[in-house]
C-alpha cells in the first residue's frame, strides 16, 4: 500500500472517528462541565467509545503515512479532513454551512493542492 493510501485512510478514520463521537454526544445531550456523571455517560456512549477507537486506529495509519512521506506534506494534507467533516455535518449531521464556511473549504483545498504540487 502507498504511504499516499495510508495518509487517506487516515484522515478517512479520523472524519469518521469525529461523526461518531458528535452523533453519539447528541444523544448524550448538552454537558455543563466534566462531572463524574457527565464522563460516565459519555464514555458508555457506543457511539463516543467507536469514536475513539476509529480515531486510534487513524493515528497509526498516520503514523505509517508519516514513516515514509515527508512530515511538511503530510500533515498539511491532513486539512483535507477538515473538508470533509464539513461535508459529513452537512450532509449527514444537516449543520448549516454558510458561504463564508465554503469559501474557507475552498480555501483549504488551494492550500492543499498547493503544498501537494511541491511535493
Amino acid at each position: 500500500m502507498s504511504p499516499l493510501a495510508f495518509l487517506f485512510a487516515s484522515i478517512a478514520l479520523s472524519v469518521l472517528g469525529q461523526f461518531l463521537m458528535k452523533s453519539g454526544m447528541t444523544q448524550v445531550g448538552p454537558l455543563d462541565g466534566v462531572a463524574p456523571g457527565a464522563v460516565i455517560r459519555m464514555f458508555t456512549n457506543l457511539r463516543v467509545l467507536l469514536g475513539f477507537v476509529t480515531y486510534g486506529l487513524s493515528s497509526l495509519l498516520y503514523l505509517t503515512a508519516i514513516s515514509k512521506l515527508d512530515l511538511s506534506v503530510a500533515y498539511p494534507m491532513l486539512g483535507l479532513g477538515y473538508v470533509a467533516v464539513v461535508l459529513v455535518s452537512w450532509l449527514f449531521l444537516r449543520e448549516p454551512v454558510t458561504a463564508l464556511r465554503w469559501v474557507g473549504v475552498a480555501l483549504i483545498i488551494s492550500g492543499v493542492w498547493l503544498v501537494g504540487r511541491g511535493a
